[in-house]
């Protein structure tokens, strides 16, 4: 286990206050690890470990409890016997039918520091707002960055430097599990793969009572195959009638919305720089973890260029950035980075092997006439940095402590 600090940091200044603390994330992500962290970082302040009430619904020894009623008698019974705080740790939630009104019991009457993690995006909709009416916090835990991938690998093989650990990453991404199967490759392929249908059957099927599973299934690998490209849900319903299935576009993304529900994707808008507008048409996706895309679908490696941006799209969201595809003229910049006063411009390609490819990558800030910083991010390693542009190695970009 490794101090997820990234996440720590946001939470710390919450932990004792009456807000819930609801962390969301694609399914095996590590909420259920920053819930730990967070109790050792109680106990660590003086804390008392009976102080704490825990309940992981998805263990089947607590089925029995998945209903609003029953989970409300067992905390109130097991509250008794806690004489200060008590801190209350709710593991995948959504499994509670009714939770809002119960968790929103619990603050009412009780003295009580509540976390609740979930794997669906409608956790913090509809209902919850309004039984908690601003009163809950949220922290959305994406898998391994570069960062923590690296620390957790290099305790496997300390030999290890940065190239080869990048170049496992690319292909195995940064799902926490595979830290215990020692990074070995089949078997991570194996557990990567029951995630991925995990997540769809459990998370997307399930949840959305989705009938048509292989027209989902066909929709999901289109997009993964896809990523990082610019399309439209037209788009992919006339790739499927070519495939001989008929299905209306508005189907497509009722299917897509679904799966960025289940944190599976995340839809990335496209920004007018010149008439400062928000786009509708022809977003681009990224998958939460590169990892499955490899061990459902292969191509990572065929496919870097888009790999490379799909790893620097989920840092910038790591790292709390509100994210777009910049469009100025004819042409496109890959991210839009901004967080309350920053703001960045990131071009990413795989390699600059050519002048062509080096004067369309910086060429792209041609029409940016503003002071904030703007990055080429590639694999090359010797520093091409040019007119105020920084040109960047993708490990150390990734790596980097701040981008200014």
């Amino acid at each position: 286990m490794i101090n997820r600090e990234l996440y720590m940091s946001r939470i710390r200044p919450f932990i004792r206050n009456d807000l819930i603390k609801v962390l969301t994330g694609i399914r095996r992500s590590g909420k259920s690890v920053m819930l730990d962290l967070i109790q050792q970082e109680l106990v660590a302040s003086g804390v008392n470990e009976n102080q704490f009430i825990s309940i992981n619904f998805e263990n089947m020894s607590n089925a029995h409890l998945c209903s609003a009623k029953a989970l409300h008698e067992e905390i109130t019974h097991r509250i008794k016997n806690v004489d200060r705080k008590a801190f209350l740790f709710f593991d995948e939630i959504q499994e509670v039918t009714g939770w809002e009104k119960c968790v929103n019991s619990f603050r009412v009457e009780f003295d009580c520091d509540i976390y609740i993690t979930g794997s669906n995006a409608k956790l913090l909709s509809g209902e919850l707002a309004t039984y908690l009416a601003g009163r809950y916090v949220e922290f959305v835990i994406y898998p391994f960055s570069f960062g923590e991938f690296s620390e957790l690998y290099h305790t496997v093989f300390p030999d290890s430097d940065s190239r080869i650990m990048f170049t496992r990453y690319l292909t195995e991404g940064g799902m926490p599990y595979l830290s215990n199967l020692r990074y070995a490759e089949q078997p991570g392929r194996q557990y990567l793969q029951d995630l991925y249908n995990s997540v769809v059957l459990k998370d997307v099927v399930k949840r959305n009572n989705i009938r048509d599973v292989d027209m989902l299934e066909r929709i999901i690998a289109y997009i993964t195959a896809n990523v990082g490209t610019t399309f439209s849900a037209t788009a992919i319903s006339k790739y499927l009638k070519s495939e001989g299935r008929t299905v209306a576009p508005e189907t497509i993304l009722n299917y897509i919305r679904a799966c960025e529900d289940a944190f599976l994707f995340y839809r990335v808008r496209r920004q007018d720089l010149q008439g400062k507008k928000i786009l509708t048409v022809n977003e681009k996706y990224y998958i939460a973890d590169h990892g499955i895309r490899e061990a459902v679908f292969g191509g990572n490696i065929k496919d870097i260029n888009l790999i490379f941006e799909n790893i620097v799209y989920m840092e910038l969201l790591r790292r709390g950035y509100k994210v777009t595809v910049g469009k100025s003229g004819e042409k496109e910049i890959d991210f839009i980075a901004e967080k309350q006063a920053q703001k960045l411009y990131v071009q990413v390609a795989y390699l600059l092997a050519s002048e062509e490819t080096v004067r369309r990558e910086f060429g792209a800030y041609d029409n940016i006439r503003d002071n904030f910083p703007k990055y080429v991010v590639s694999y090359d390693e010797f520093d091409m940095s040019r007119d105020g542009m920084k040109h960047m190695n993708i490990r150390d970009f990734l790596l980097a402590e701040q981008w200014n």
